[in-house]
C-alpha cells in the first residue's frame, strides 16, 4: 500500500506537468501541499477485494485524486479561503482566475486519464461529478420548507462528500475484478463512511481543542453543520440563546459563547448519535464483504471514526 501510494503521488505531479510555468506551478500547488489521500487509499484498498495487480487501478486512483483536487480550488473560490492545507490556497496566492482555471486544467487531466479506462469509467466520473455539484448548489439554496432540515443536510453531504469517495471504492472493486455484490457494497461503504467522515468534520470543529484545527472556523462562516441544525430544529426555550447565536455566522465576540453552548447542548449529542449510526453501517457493509485484509483495513477505518471523534 505504502508503495503504491508513492506512485499515486509521482503519478499527480506527472499528470499535472505541462510546458506553461504558471500552469505548472499552480497545478501542483495542492499536491505539494500534502493531504490524508483518503481517497486513492480507498481505492487501492478496495482492490484487494479482487485481484490488486489488475491493470487500470492505479490510473483510477490517481484520476479520482485529480477530480478531488479540483473540487478543492474552486471550493477556495467560492469559500474566500485563504489556507488550503496549511499553505496559502491558489486564490490567495495567485487569484481568483489563476484558481478557477487551474481548477478546470485539473479536471481536464483527470478526464484524460479516465478516458483510457474506457467509456463506463468516464460515464460513472461524470455522473459523480453531477452529484457533487448539485449538492454544493443545494447547500447555498435556503432549505424548501416542506423537507426535513436534517434529511436535506444528509443528503447534501451524501453528493457532496459521499459521492466521490464512494466511486473511489467501487472503482477498486471493480477495476480488481471483484463480483457485482462486492461492488455495489464497496460503493455504499464509501458513500457512508464519507458522510460520516464530513460529520466527525463538523462535530470536530466544535467540540475539540486537540485536532490541530482552529475550533468554530464553521461558525464564524456560517456553515450549516449537523449540529447547528440540530440546534436550530430546537423549540426548548433554554436554547434560545444557541440559536440566536447560531441563526447566521457568529461574531468573533460571540465565538467562546456559541461553543461553550453547543459543547453542552443536546444538539451535539443528536450529531454524535447521528455519526454513530453511520458508523455502524458503515462497519456492517466492511464486515460483509469477503473476508481478508482489505475488509478488515475497512472495518479499521470505522474504528478510526470512533477515535476521531472521542
Amino acid at each position: 500500500m505504502r508503495s503504491s501510494l508513492d506512485l499515486v503521488e509521482e503519478r499527480l505531479l506527472k499528470a499535472v506537468d505541462t510546458d506553461q510555468p504558471l500552469l505548472r506551478q499552480s497545478g501542483s500547488h495542492l499536491i505539494r501541499a500534502g493531504g490524508k489521500r483518503f481517497r486513492p487509499m480507498l481505492t487501492l484498498t478496495c482492490a484487494h477485494l479482487g485481484d490488486p495487480t489488475r491493470p487500470n487501478i492505479l490510473e483510477a486512483a490517481v484520476a479520482l485524486e485529480l477530480t478531488h483536487l479540483a473540487t478543492l480550488y474552486h471550493d477556495d473560490v467560492m469559500d474566500e479561503a485563504l489556507v488550503r492545507r496549511g499553505a496559502p490556497s491558489a486564490n490567495a496566492r495567485w487569484d481568483n482566475s489563476i484558481a478557477i482555471l487551474t481548477g478546470d486544467y485539473v479536471f481536464s487531466r483527470a478526464a484524460e486519464i479516465m478516458a483510457d479506462l474506457g467509456t463506463e469509467a468516464v460515464r460513472l466520473q461524470a455522473a459523480t461529478f453531477a452529484r457533487l455539484v448539485r449538492g454544493q448548489i443545494n447547500e447555498t439554496m435556503p432549505i424548501p420548507e416542506d423537507v426535513d432540515p436534517v434529511e436535506w443536510h444528509l443528503e447534501i453531504l451524501s453528493e457532496k462528500t459521499g459521492s466521490l469517495i464512494a466511486t473511489c471504492a467501487k472503482f477498486g472493486a471493480w477495476f480488481s475484478g471483484a463480483d457485482e455484490r462486492t461492488i455495489a457494497t464497496a460503493e455504499e461503504f464509501g458513500e457512508v463512511i464519507g458522510v460520516a467522515f464530513q460529520i466527525a468534520d463538523d462535530i470536530i470543529d466544535i467540540a475539540s481543542d486537540t485536532s490541530g484545527k482552529t475550533p468554530g472556523t464553521d461558525l464564524l462562516e456560517g456553515v450549516p453543520t449537523l449540529p447547528v441544525i440540530y440546534a436550530l430544529a430546537d423549540d426548548d426555550p433554554a436554547g434560545e440563546r444557541l440559536r440566536e447565536l447560531v441563526s447566521g455566522p457568529v461574531a468573533e465576540s460571540d465565538l467562546d459563547e456559541a461553543l461553550t453552548l453547543l459543547r453542552a447542548s443536546a444538539a451535539l449529542d443528536r450529531a454524535k448519535d447521528t455519526l454513530h449510526q453511520y458508523q455502524e453501517r458503515a462497519r456492517a457493509l466492511a464486515k460483509s464483504l469477503p473476508k481478508g485484509p482489505a475488509q478488515k483495513a475497512l472495518v479499521d477505518i470505522c474504528e478510526y471514526m470512533l477515535e476521531r471523534d472521542a
